[in-house]
């Protein structure tokens, strides 16, 4: 029999794996299938501003008072909304949902963690282990659940899209645009990013509402309120309301905290190139619109099995090896990028590309929550805020200047943030024995 606290954390990850499964779908598409005006990398944008806005305050009001087992129920309601929004695109029903999106966004991921670093500390307690040990181990089952929404959701996308009979075949003049080669900007006015039959989109959508929902209902039905009292006992004794809004802000004046913004940005900023700039310049230029769902599952596949592997491995090689490895896999396909000329002919390639990204990504996901939990144990709700609102910052800018600098400038604005991050290293050094 397994014990609570991991049926509980099985829980959790099962429910992130179907409300993303829709999310990170719809994500995946939408600098293509909503190309027009750049509509798609818009509603992303608006969606991680207002993620910032969210984790200036919602996080440690809505935990403190709902307690985390409800704050990821209502959360996931907002992501549900922004599928609804996407049964109909358009300016006037993308943003508002994409804002009601942003504000559950920081509640929903800080919700999460503290409930997980809860559910460690617990268990570690009860088996006499060290915290950051039993961490690690749940949050790399918790990443190897979620990260497998990217294989559902673009397996879904892509077995629905492929039933379309207007694919047509990729013209010569079209492939010399492609990747860093040619500017990029105007990949979306291309035959290949044109939406797919209105009907797909609609079943397609359909079914991302439909797993949406089934998220809120496991949550809602199966996961213990395992800090139901200390949310009955806030309630009862509140604490001043500035007190509680300022909680977010005040973390920064912790050093640990503001070394580790750059860190924080970059994961947003290597998650934003991977789902906006590498399926639309790279997948949809040369392969076609059909082809993302299934390069990302790779991307999701690798991230999932990795996520598991290093959340066991970290407790023997430490965290800094593990960063490095992941900036060393980020450089070189960075590098690589920059010169390599997508052709349909070369499919494994973009496949190993999209492989490597997950491999990468899997370590700042699960290492940089690691290290959250670790660094500040008393202050979760604030602390998991502060992640949300660093890393979101870093999607904003990146879907910021999406639309109007040159592909070539943004890999080397990757780069470039790329090696602010090194600074982490000692930092975790220094707390790998925490």
């Amino acid at each position: 029999m397994i014990s609570r606290n991991l049926k509980n954390v099985l829980v959790v990850s099962i429910g992130f794996l179907s409300l993303f499964t829709a999310y990170g779908g719809l994500q995946s598409l939408q600098s293509s299938l909503n190309a027009e005006e750049g509509m798609g990398v818009a509603s992303l944008s608006v969606i991680y501003a207002s993620i910032i806005v969210s984790s200036m305050f919602l996080p440690p009001i809505m935990i403190k008072n709902l307690g985390c087992k409800w704050t990821i129920v209502a959360s996931m309601a907002c992501y549900v909304a922004y599928s609804f929004g996407n049964l109909h695109p358009g300016w006037y029903t993308l943003m508002p949902t994409s804002v009601i999106l942003g504000l559950g966004g920081s509640p929903l991921w800080s919700a999460k963690c503290t409930y997980l670093t809860i559910s460690s500390n617990m268990q570690a307690s009860k088996e006499g282990k060290r915290g950051s040990d039993v961490i690690n181990q749940y949050f790399g089952i918790f990443f190897f659940n979620f990260q497998l929404s990217a294989v559902w959701g673009n397996l879904m996308s892509s077995l629905i899209f492929g039933q379309d009979t207007n694919i047509a075949d990729i013209p010569e003049e079209q492939l010399q645009s492609c990747g860093a080669a040619d500017c990029g900007l105007n990949v979306s006015v291309n035959s290949t990013t044109t939406r797919p039959a209105q009907e797909l989109v609609w079943t397609l959508v359909g079914a991302y509402i439909g797993v949406g929902l089934l998220a809120m209902l496991i949550v809602a039905v199966f996961l213990d309120n395992i800090d139901r009292e200390q949310a009955s006992e806030f309630r009862g004794n509140r604490e001043p309301f500035c007190h509680t809004f300022l909680a977010t802000f005040r973390l920064l004046k912790d050093w640990r905290m503001v070394t580790l913004i750059p860190l924080t940005m970059y994961t947003g900023f290597e998650q934003s190139f991977i789902a906006g700039e590498y399926t639309k310049n790279y997948v949809t230029c040369a392969l076609g619109i059909h082809f993302v769902g299934f390069v990302m599952m790779c991307f999701g596949a690798s991230n999932s099995l990795c996520s598991f592997l290093f959340g066991r491995l970290a407790r023997y090689t430490g965290r800094a090896a593990l960063f490095a490895l992941a900036a060393l896999a980020n450089f070189s396909c960075i590098i690589a990028l920059l010169y390599w000329r997508p052709r349909p002919e070369q499919l494994p390639v973009f496949f190993i590309f999209s492989g490597l990204w997950g491999v990468a990504d899997a370590i700042w996901q699960t290492q940089t929550n690691v290290l959250y939990s670790t660094l500040f144990p008393q202050e979760k709700e604030a602390a998991f805020a502060n992640y949300r609102m660093w890393e979101s910052l870093g999607f904003v800018i990146a879907f910021a200047y999406s639309t109007f600098l040159c592909l070539e400038y943004k890999l080397y604005i990757l780069l470039a943030v790329l090696s602010l991050t090194g600074q982490i290293t000692k930092l975790s050094k220094l707390k790998n024995k925490s």
